[in-house]
């Protein structure tokens, strides 16, 4: 790659590409990706990059990401004069255009044979790879009935693995919450350090630990839908039961109750409806069916 004459920020890309691409790729083999925001392909194609690249992980395959319209000098280097654009680089020199690939079995194997002809270094052994497994089959037990202390079982040994895990301390509060032990549950978040508490997964099992202190016994749920029924207008006592409903596992009865109160007045109580709602959202997990269907009928209310 020309340095001569550069420019201050031209050297700086080249500096970033040498230190997040060519040095990588001494030992590994660094799938580079030529991409920008506008491009339909491009969106396309990069899951399916991404899939591969955490599925060879261990044997020494990295996805580097490269925004055309960031790093100008960097694509005109490669020749870049369509995306997506995607070569595989070994030490520091590109070794195949995948850009013809665009399916993940053709990528896999394109990827194959360059892994059969270079003597590209595995990764070592990774405690991740053992908690991932873990983690995910706590999640499939708290969707089923009854699975929840079978999920706490699984984030605890995960946890013993790589304690600071956010998937897996995640799971851990969330079970507690399923299992009604909602002040250890509130007492393992509280303990998290604030940069911790901000991953999207922690996000989740605060929202749980939230919603789950507003249960209420019984007789009190039965009077909260007494009091909406005879004064259908109050929003405090709608909004009211729509956390005891949500708390109680009645998440269909919680969402209806407050998207009604966001079509009637979706400023009431500077927007604390939505933000209820949205925060139901979070917590069940916005890659679900039933948030997907929810969040259908809020965009039909605000923009309808």
């Amino acid at each position: 790659m020309a340095t001569m004459g550069l420019t201050t920020e031209e050297q700086k890309a080249v500096d970033a590409f040498r230190k997040d691409i060519v040095e990588p790729s001494m030992d590994k083999l660094v799938i580079v990706d030529f991409w920008a925001d506008w491009c339909g392909p491009c969106k396309e194609l990069m899951p399916i990059l991404e899939k591969v690249a955490a599925a060879y992980a261990d044997k020494g395959v990295l996805l580097a990401k490269v925004n055309v319209d960031e790093n100008k000098f960097i694509a005109s280097q490669f020749q870049v004069r369509s995306i997506p654009t995607v070569y595989a680089m070994f030490q520091g020199q590109p070794v195949a255009d995948l850009s013809p690939a665009r399916t993940e079995p053709q990528i896999i194997q394109m990827i194959d044979r360059l892994l059969e002809q270079l003597p590209v270094q595995g990764a070592p052994d990774d405690p991740m790879a053992d908690v991932e497994p873990l983690v995910a089959a706590g999640e499939e037990l708290l969707l089923s009935e009854g699975g929840a202390e079978k999920a706490y079982s699984l984030f605890t040994d995960a946890i013993g693995v790589v304690p600071g895990h956010c998937g897996a301390l995640s799971g851990l509060i969330r079970s507690l919450v399923l299992l009604n032990r909602l002040e250890e549950a509130a007492a393992i978040y509280d303990s998290l350090d604030e940069e911790i508490k901000r991953d999207p997964a922690l996000e989740r099992a605060r929202a749980a630990v939230t919603i789950a202190a507003e249960a209420v016994d019984p007789d009190e749920l039965i009077a909260l839908q007494q009091a909406v029924e005879a004064s259908p207008a109050d929003h405090q006592a709608r909004f009211d039961l729509a956390g005891a409903q949500m708390a109680a596992g009645n998440r269909d009865a919680a969402a209806e109750a407050l998207l009604h109160i966001i079509a009637a007045d979706r400023e009431w109580n500077e927007g604390a409806a939505r933000a209820k709602l949205l925060e139901i959202f979070e917590m069940i997990g916005l890659s679900d069916p039933w948030v997907s269907s929810m969040r259908r009928k809020l965009s039909a209310i605000l923009f309808g």
